[in-house]
């Protein structure tokens, strides 16, 4: 029997997609989650980045802030310790003027012979005798304490400093220590002299009575 093909061409096989290989997929797999890893080290690493300059700037900001309160706490100090002296001084020259020994020129010429960061402790007399006691932070604020001293003629020179020794204060507010210098000098102040007047007054009497006796007789 004779078969006829009668479509006159042989029909094509339809061909199968091939299969996606499993090695690829695993492959792609892992590249997505290196991509993954990568992108996320990188985002940690710059907000690391962004957190380290924002402390650097909160660090220099404390820095300045600390600087501007230390200038403060050092001004602040020093009005203290200024302030502290005046009260001194003006205590001493009032315990001073109580006195009747010594003249009131005296007093006001030793509040001003002292120098910058030098201050009394103690003034007393003992006739012509002053002994002064105080404190300084440098041995040049001595001298010139005891060279200002000599400008006056109510003090018998040389003005003599018979003590000086250094010793260690505590300071406040956790400051660390300071040293300063305690000294004590002592002067001769010049007595006073008689006023002229009394004398020629008392000369001019005689002269007068004389005068006086000769016109009797």
């Amino acid at each position: 029997m004779i078969r006829v093909n009668l479509l006159g061409v042989e029909r094509q096989k339809t061909k199968k997609a091939p299969a996606f290989d499993r090695a690829a997929r695993v492959t792609a797999a892992c590249s997505l989650v290196l991509i993954a890893a990568v992108g996320g080290i990188g985002w940690w690493y710059w907000s690391l980045g962004q957190e380290a300059v924002r402390i650097e700037v909160e660090r220099a900001a404390a820095q300045r802030e600390q600087a501007r309160l230390r200038s403060l706490l050092a001004e602040v100090e020093a009005f203290e310790t200024r302030r502290a002296q005046l009260q001194q001084r003006v205590a001493l020259i009032e315990q001073l003027r109580s006195g009747q020994n010594v003249p009131v020129q005296l007093l006001d010429h030793v509040s001003r012979s002292l120098p910058e960061m030098l201050w009394l402790t103690a003034f007393k007399t003992d006739g012509p005798a002053v002994t002064i006691e105080g404190r300084s932070t440098t041995l040049i604020g001595v001298s010139d304490f005891v060279a200002n001293l000599g400008a006056t003629p109510l003090l018998q020179k040389p003005i003599e400093i018979i003590d000086s020794q250094v010793e260690v204060q505590k300071a406040a507010n956790g400051q660390p220590e300071v040293e300063v210098i305690r000294f004590t000098v002592k002067a001769q102040v010049v007595p006073m002299e008689k006023p002229k007047a009394v004398e020629d007054g008392g000369g001019g009497g005689r002269s007068v009575r004389g005068r006086a006796q000769g016109a009797g007789a």
